[in-house]
């Protein structure tokens, strides 16, 4: 008899993973995530959707206004993401 195996399972995951997850994706060490960090990070978190996500993301997080999330709009990212209810995959 074969054993199951699920696809895929769901941890949750607390703020500071997020924070990490976020801050992993930032590749080119500036400071800020881009539209293109945010999307693989939203991607690495299971998003369904990352390129909407990200748009929702910066509406919420992007106090500037600039089109990307700095250390000082980090905090809010990671609290959007927990309310969306984002965990790894």
């Amino acid at each position: 008899m074969p054993l199951y195996v699920p696809k895929s399972i769901n941890l949750t995951i607390n703020e500071e993973q997020v924070k990490v997850i976020f801050k992993e994706q930032d590749t080119n060490g500036d400071g800020r995530l881009s539209k293109e960090e945010l999307s693989k990070a939203f991607e690495k978190l299971g998003s369904r959707n990352p390129g909407w996500r990200v748009r929702r993301s910066l509406h919420h997080a992007d106090a500037d206004g600039d089109g990307s999330i700095s250390v000082d709009e980090l905090e809010q990212l990671v609290k959007y993401a927990i309310k969306q209810g984002y965990c790894v995959n």
